[in-house]
């Protein structure tokens, strides 16, 4: 069933380039139109005004009118095709993009700092402004030089000479411009790490008096990213200015030099204007270029982080659809650690539950007991071993199908910015309030959020901000138990809790049981161990233990024996 995976973002300017062959040919009428200003003027001097026509002069000017009209429409229709062109683009890769940066930060032992989303509205930005039409101009600057030669070959010389040194010009402010431009970029997202990381633990700043040494540590960041962007945009500004003034003074000397030509007899008038027009057109495109340059250079950086990311993050492969897990948990000899990791944090994992069961999983400090949650969630894949679902591994099925018979309360509550309900259901758009309601109760949620002043239409925001962090927890174990999966994996979940949230996790766990799932609770607490039957001690990555709770804790097993386990077991309670 797998396949190569295709970079969705390659795949997509592979398509948009169908809609840039119609902005090429745009282009090239819109350029050859442009002729018709010049062409204008040359008749205008040198046969109307000696053959003192008002019948050709109204004839020239209908026909400039309705070129400069078509002219317009061109232009109009090549902006539109352009817009449409990075809208549909951004469409078609902001799925692939959003979940590679979900997988890449899941991965992530820390944060880059990197925007992937914004980094695509940039290339969206860049796609739709008038910076794209300059660069197709581009190549009709010999064309435009060639035909002023065609006039006089001194025009075509000064021409010449005025394209290489603006394109040397170019060729400087790229070079020039590059490096402090990506440094910028490099060190601003450092800086973004630093604020992110203060706005998250803002209670930590605040109480400990970290506020200003922070802030003064985010502005000395801010500061260093600011200097060299600051390098590399008065570079580009200054070749900006040197390539506009350039061309002006180019046109003028146009000019001069097409008097000059008329005196010696070998110009006519109306071929001096020509020209003129001519070289400030043929010019342009490079002018303008020097200007877009810098968002140029910000959509290569931006497609380059795009693709680095959707290469190293790619779309798994579409896996056969599987049924609803009802019997039992396998886990299989596992070696596992975090994404890219070559040491394993848990080591040789052997056990099963079978439906109807609860497990709390206990042991010390970085024991390996938040890794094995992320294991049994597919957030971790086994470097060795298996963990199964009615015997299907999670590389046999799909993330997302998986994950709707799994409900995860982490030791880290996140909520999303959203009402109560919207939370609780998972942002699930087919649901029914029933279903949030069951839920809810089903955590023993329900009555606390009713006395809410929106109740279920009460909004979190930015991760659960509005609401204490026992209402956090109720509400995160709400959403594990929504549409009552199979497994439920509980991180510390009466962590924030009061004795009434402890009695109604109890009784939650105590129904999972009842219907025939599986519950596994990580707890340093006793008072969950009444509500399990089983128990999983881990220690230093390792399984120490595993079985009924009444033989782990019986200082002599089912033949008599002394249990040398119980007291490891006692300990680790």
């Amino acid at each position: 069933m797998s396949i190569t995976a295709v970079n969705p973002l390659k795949h997509a300017i592979r398509e948009a380039r169908r809609s840039m062959i119609a902005v090429v040919v745009f282009s090239c009428f819109i350029n050859i139109m442009m002729l018709a200003g010049p062409v204008y003027m040359l008749q205008v001097y040198d046969r109307v005004l000696t053959s003192n026509s008002i019948e050709t002069l109204i004839a020239l000017s209908v026909m400039l009118l309705i070129l400069f009209v078509a002219i317009g429409l061109l232009e109009f229709t090549r902006s539109r095709i352009l817009a449409r062109v990075g809208s549909q683009l951004e469409a078609r890769v902001g799925n692939s993009v959003f979940d590679a940066d979900v997988r890449k930060r899941v991965a992530a032992s820390s944060d880059d700092g990197s925007e992937p989303l914004s980094d695509l509205s940039s290339v969206r930005d860049f796609l739709s402004s008038n910076a794209l039409p300059s660069f197709f101009d581009l190549p009709w600057v010999p064309i435009y030089l060639l035909i002023l030669a065609i006039l006089h070959p001194a025009m075509g010389l000064l021409g010449l000479c005025g394209a290489l040194f603006l394109g040397g010009v170019a060729w400087t402010n790229n070079r020039s411009t590059h490096t402090p431009l990506a440094q910028a970029a490099n060190l601003s997202a450092v800086a973004r790490v630093t604020a992110m990381t203060g706005t998250r633990n803002s209670a930590a700043v605040k109480a400990m008096g970290m506020l200003g040494d922070l802030r003064a540590h985010w502005m000395q960041q801010m500061q260093v990213a600011n200097d060299q962007k600051k390098i590399g945009t008065d570079r580009a500004s200054t070749f900006a200015i040197l390539s506009k003034t350039t061309r002006l003074l180019l046109q003028s000397a146009a000019l001069g030099l097409g008097a000059a030509l008329v005196i010696a007899g070998d110009f006519t008038a109306g071929a001096m204007i020509a020209g003129t027009i001519i070289l400030g057109r043929g010019l342009a495109p490079v002018d303008q270029s020097i200007a877009h340059w810098r968002s140029y250079t910000s959509a290569k950086g931006a497609i380059a982080r795009l693709n680095a990311l959707l290469d190293a993050n790619p779309e798994a492969p579409r896996q056969l659809s599987m049924e609803a897990p009802r019997s039992r948990l396998d886990v299989e000899h596992v070696f596992a650690g975090p994404p890219g990791a070559q040491k394993a944090t848990v080591s040789d994992l052997h056990f099963s539950l079978e439906a109807g069961t609860a497990v709390a999983v206990i042991g010390p400090s970085a024991s390996g007991k938040s890794s094995l949650a992320r294991l049994l969630t597919g957030v971790w894949l086994p470097q060795a071993g298996s963990v199964r679902l009615d015997g299907v591994s999670f590389t046999q099925c799909n993330t997302d199908e998986i994950g709707q018979h799994i409900g995860y309360l982490p030791q880290d509550i996140e909520l999303f910015d959203g009402t109560i309900a919207q939370n609780i259901s998972r942002f699930c758009h087919d649901v029914s309030d029933d279903e949030i309601v069951t839920a809810a109760n089903a955590a023993g949620v329900h009555e606390m959020i009713l006395k809410l002043p929106d109740g279920y239409a009460s909004l979190v925001g930015e991760g659960g901000r509005t609401l204490s962090g026992g209402q956090r927890q109720r509400i995160a174990l709400a959403r594990a138990l929504f549409r009552d999966p199979f497994l439920v994996i509980l991180d510390e979940p009466n962590a924030s809790l009061d004795s009434d949230g402890d009695a109604a996790l109890a009784e939650a766990i105590g129904k999972i049981r009842a219907r025939g799932g599986i519950a596994i609770v990580i707890s340093h607490r006793p008072g969950i161990i009444a509500a399990v039957d089983k128990l999983l001690m881990l220690d230093n990555g390792r399984q120490r233990a595993f079985g009924f709770k009444d033989e782990l804790l019986s200082p002599r097993n089912s033949d008599g024996e002394k249990n040398n386990v119980t007291p490891l077991v006692k300990r680790a309670i």
